[in-house]
């Protein structure tokens, strides 16, 4: 496990937000799940860096997507409401399975939302630095740079 979070900087895989160290249940998923093959249960390839709470979630499901498979404008916040939603314009089949990734892992139920909201409160008073942004939710601060850029144009 101290391997795992060293690499990862204690963000959670699914849910892109830093897990803390004494309140914040890391785990280890394993990507393919021990019931469908135990003989992936020690390989490093297979293991992925979660919080509690969406390990839970993705359980043995296979219908979430890979972290590792996911690229970098796949997914988009709105950020109105903080919803996570697929990004517009891919194609139909990566969209469906970027919706079941969401809809599975409950990425947009109100603790998520709630979660996403404050960080990013907190950057645009002044109270966080966006390198601290950055640490805490990089996919929010990813999304945040990217209407800034957007609105600079």
């Amino acid at each position: 496990m101290p391997e795992l979070l060293e690499g990862y900087d204690r963000v959670c895989a699914y849910m892109s937000f830093y897990i803390e160290r004494v309140t914040g249940a890391a785990s280890v998923d394993h990507m393919l799940p021990k019931s469908v093959d135990w003989r992936e249960i020690y390989e490093w390839r297979n293991y992925r860096l979660a919080c509690s709470l969406m390990n839970s979630r993705k359980n043995a499901y296979q219908d979430v997507l890979d972290p590792f498979a996911i690229e970098a404008d796949f997914f988009r916040i709105e950020l109105v409401g903080y919803q996570v939603i697929p990004a517009p314009g891919l194609p139909a089949d990566i969209h469906e399975k970027l919706q079941a990734t969401i809809d599975r892992l409950k990425l947009n139920d109100y603790e998520c939302l709630k979660l996403r909201e404050e960080y990013a409160e907190d950057y645009y008073r002044g109270e966080i630095s966006f390198g601290r942004l950055q640490q805490r939710a990089p996919f929010l601060a990813s999304q945040i740079e990217l209407a800034d850029r957007s609105e600079r144009r």
